[in-house]
């Protein structure tokens, strides 16, 4: 699995602000903006962090109810319990004929009396498989050589909820579940057709010779179904991540999309194959995993296949031009990654060394420690951690700790002080006694001006000329450091600066003010101005701010 890249640098004053990135820029246009994970071309990724939104679970005791919910996983717990005190089984471990019935009754998946379906005891049986594969039991040999199945020592603590317990054990089955997903998509039909028959895929040839060039193909196909069935896990993750509550579920046909299209390209001829393609090949896999709760899957309706018919020997199109409603176009498969499916995901990426954070680990100690956690991380989501850390916190006392935190000429300070005003925003009204404490502050009197005008009042005295400035040198470097070098964005924000009809007089003022970050807001500003008159004063003056120092 691959996460969001993003570089990473840390400044110091007197280096060119458009260097250093600090908190990430994560946030997507839209649900499916994750077109972003995929833009970076092979240099980019020579000198690229890995990194993973972060992302909201709920609590182990409620990941560990959910999962004891699932019915697959449930069944193994009951058929484990039902093994008590022992169980006879066959030399490989399974049921023996005359338990398989009886196992699919108690199950609840035939009635208790009468005939039971054949199909009702093959789900008794993978129930059982996975009980096995769990060590919910353990099967051994009598001093008689009779074979025989007991309950294994983690059933107890699973049955009574223990989460550490019951995350490891249901982890485990989504990666069974997760492996035989791929093994059963990679097999080619004549493979699956002797497999189903009782023989092994890649099995000896006639005349005794190894199918070498068929083992091949299999090992193929099952590296290249494993690189998809990841591939679509951590799109489904990221997009999950910043999904606004209940628009987490996500249409095949998107997901095959963001897998298959390049960044701002529309889909051709040729991409709409391909989508098609991926879609009929994770159809399957979803919905193996669907079975163990890690996503919730509506597959593609297979009533399409009949009336899109193509050409003899293609695949039908699922994927068209034509618009359609939300009923027609959810026959073409929904997708949502559940909290468990988020956490067993967040663990394998861990699991592969990755950084996977949680939102609200940043937000743990007090607010200087906050505001210079959220700074110097790559991957989070500023906005969720100050929200997190203020939750329950008397608004004037945060508000207080915030802007004390806020202070400083350090490399980071600029962006301290915008979290700080974001905070301050969320806290609402109820900060302003706070706020009207540090008006004649030289580093926080400025914001805490504008502040206030933002939220009604009246009665805010206008900032001396030496405070305006600095706070328009102050906000222009966060916002700087904040979009890591985005030219287009910067165009935005230079565009909104206060430059009269007179630059070489704003300009002549703006170099003098001192401020770490002032020669590096300037030249931005003379290397991205749409006005050339502009631009040519902001450089000039930039020289002059270096010259100063």
């Amino acid at each position: 699995m691959a996460g969001r890249r993003r570089k990473n640098a840390g400044a110091s004053p007197g280096e060119s602000a458009a260097e250093p990135v600090l908190p990430a820029d994560l946030e997507l246009q839209d649900l499916y903006g994750a077109f972003a994970a995929h833009g970076l071309d092979d240099e980019d990724l020579d000198d690229a962090a890995v990194l993973v939104p972060p992302v909201k679970l709920p609590a182990e005791e409620e990941l560990a109810a959910l999962a004891k919910a699932v019915p697959m996983f449930g069944y193994a717990l009951a058929l484990a319990r039902w093994a008590a005190p022992h169980r006879v089984v066959d030399e490989f471990g399974d049921l023996v004929e005359e338990d398989r019935a009886p196992a699919a009754q108690l199950l609840g998946l035939a009635p208790a009396e009468g005939e039971v379906p054949e199909e009702a005891e093959v789900e008794a049986m993978r129930a059982w498989s996975l009980a096995c594969d769990l060590d919910l039991v353990e099967i051994g040999t009598t001093a008689a050589g009779e074979h025989v199945a007991v309950p294994g020592p983690d059933l107890e603590p699973a049955e009574e909820g223990d989460p550490e317990t019951v995350l490891e054990l249901w982890l485990t089955a989504a990666g069974i579940v997760r492996e035989l997903a791929v093994e059963a998509d990679s097999l080619p039909e004549e493979e699956a057709a002797r497999a189903a028959e009782g023989g092994e895929a890649g099995e000896a040839v006639e005349g005794g010779e190894e199918d070498e060039d068929g083992l091949s193909e299999v090992e193929e196909a099952r590296d290249a179904a494993a690189e998809l069935l990841d591939e679509a896990l951590q799109v489904l993750y990221e997009t999950t991540a910043f999904a606004d509550p209940g628009n987490e579920t996500v249409p095949l046909g998107v997901l095959a999309a963001l897998l298959v299209v390049p960044e701002g390209e529309e889909p051709s001829e040729e991409l709409l194959g391909d989508i098609t393609d991926v879609m009929v090949a994770l159809d399957p896999m979803l919905g193996d995993l669907a079975e163990l709760g890690l996503l919730e899957y509506r597959p593609i309706d297979p009533e399409l296949f009949d009336e899109e018919e193509g050409p003899e020997g293609e695949e039908p199109a699922l994927v068209g031009e034509a618009p359609l409603d939300d009923e027609e176009s959810a026959r073409f498969g929904l997708v949502r990654l559940t909290p468990l499916g988020q956490y067993g995901i967040r663990q394998w990426l861990l699991e592969d060394g990755y950084d996977a954070p949680l939102v609200g680990e940043l937000a743990q100690g007090d607010a200087a420690e906050l505001l210079r956690a959220v700074c110097e991380a790559a991957n989070v989501l500023p906005d969720e951690e100050l929200r997190v850390w203020i939750t329950g916190r008397e608004p004037v006392a945060a508000a207080r700790e915030l802007l004390a935190a806020a202070r400083g000429d350090d490399a980071y300070a600029p962006m301290r002080r915008m979290l700080g005003v974001s905070a301050l925003n969320m806290l609402g009204a109820a900060a302003e006694p706070a706020v009207r404490d540090v008006l004649d502050d030289p580093e926080l009197g400025g914001a805490a001006r504008a502040w206030l005008t933002s939220k009604g009042a009246t009665d805010v005295p206008v900032p001396e000329r030496t405070m305006a400035l600095w706070t328009v040198v102050d906000t222009f470097a966060a916002q700087l450091l904040d979009s890591g070098g985005d030219a287009e964005l910067l165009r935005e924000l230079i565009a909104d600066l206060p430059v009269t009809g007179n630059p070489a007089s704003y300009f002549g003022e703006l170099w003098r003010v001192d401020h770490p970050y002032t020669a590096d807001v300037l030249e931005a500003v003379g290397e991205l101005h749409l006005d050339r008159a502009v631009a040519k004063e902001a450089r000039k003056a930039a020289f002059k701010a270096r010259s100063k120092g």
